[in-house]
């Protein structure tokens, strides 16, 4: 009788213990191809953000009245539940395809060489605020959409914007410390356009809030505050954008600081531009669906933006490799 081994051949055992360990001392990415792995990441991280916002103005918000489950019975929307329940359930299965690209981003950037510990971190944060706001989006089917949980579920949405934007940049340079590229007072004042940014997107979700689409067809209790005057805050802090844009543009070209700032800025300030007229057409046309959708995607596109101008503020640039010797070697005697 052949005598039965009691373990599992080495090679199983460490990729049961540590995959990703197992993964990276196998395979060694191209450059190129970890940066499109964070890209993928972060665009699904968008992706998320429309089709979420497509549940919403749909009415679908409900469609899949219970949480994990669709309903009580099924996992999936059934034929009974309709369009409304096929949109919610649709809209679930993409939070799959976004893990699937954030485990993707993880094993690509832990499979570096050298290793790059800030970058697999940077992958692991999207992953963790991914469960996060499963969790979290979990809360809002169970509450009924209350408009102060659906508020959060975005604002961490936003958080992984921001974690993909960084991880996407990091992993087209180096791990040395940061060098500043412009002068200091230019980057309190990009600082400041970032803090602004931020709350004009999360008054941005008051409005929502506030306002007339509940995200179900049923009556779902709106945030009790006045939708005209949180309307004329987030105006106003659209413009203060706009205006430090602006101003930073001005203060770049005065330094003469990189060109990769002044165009990102200017790219920015255009983007504004285009967010800013859906903003007002979609006011004065009373909301309709496609604009607000429109709006939504352009919210994500200026935080990215917004952060992709930081990010030129300073470099680390990538190392160097030392220099080939052109001197032939001695013939030993």
């Amino acid at each position: 009788m052949v005598p039965v081994p009691n373990e599992m051949p080495r090679g199983a055992a460490a990729a049961v213990r540590n995959p990703l360990a197992f993964i990276a001392a196998r395979w060694t990415p191209d450059p190129r191809t970890v940066r499109r792995a964070a890209l993928t990441a972060l665009v699904m991280s968008v992706v998320i953000v429309v089709t979420g916002g497509a549940v919403r103005l749909t009415g679908s918000g409900l469609g899949c009245p219970t949480w994990p489950k669709c309903t009580a019975d099924s996992i999936a929307a059934t034929r009974e539940m309709g369009l409304h329940g096929a949109i919610e359930f649709g809209n679930r299965l993409l939070t799959y395809v976004l893990c699937a690209a954030v485990g993707w981003a993880i094993v690509a950037a832990r499979s570096t060489k050298p290793f790059r510990r800030e970058l697999t971190r940077l992958g692991w944060l999207q992953f963790w605020i991914v469960v996060a706001n499963a969790l979290l989006g979990g809360v809002v089917v169970l509450v009924g959409l209350n408009p102060y949980t659906v508020a959060a579920h975005f604002m961490l949405s936003t958080a992984l914007i921001a974690a993909a934007t960084v991880m996407w940049h990091r992993a087209g340079e180096g791990d040395a410390a940061p060098r500043p590229l412009v002068a200091p007072s230019l980057r309190r004042l990009t600082l400041a356009l970032v803090v602004v940014t931020v709350l004009l997107i999360a008054v941005g979700t008051v409005v929502t809030g506030a306002g007339p689409h509940a995200g179900d067809s049923s009556d779902v209790p709106r945030m009790p505050l006045d939708w005209e005057a949180v309307t004329r805050v987030h105006a106003v802090l659209a413009w203060l954008t706009v205006l430090l844009a602006v101003a930073l543009w001005v203060g770049l070209k005065a330094f003469d600081s990189p060109r990769s700032a002044l165009t990102r800025t200017r790219d920015l300030f255009l983007v504004l531009l285009a967010q800013g007229l859906v903003g007002y057409v979609q006011y004065f046309t009373d909301l309709p669906e496609v604009l607000v959708g429109l709006h939504m995607f352009g919210s994500a596109v200026v935080w990215i933006y917004t952060l992709r101008v930081l990010l030129a503020t300073r470099e680390r640039p990538l190392p160097t490799a030392p220099p080939v010797s052109t001197t032939p070697e001695p013939v030993p005697a």
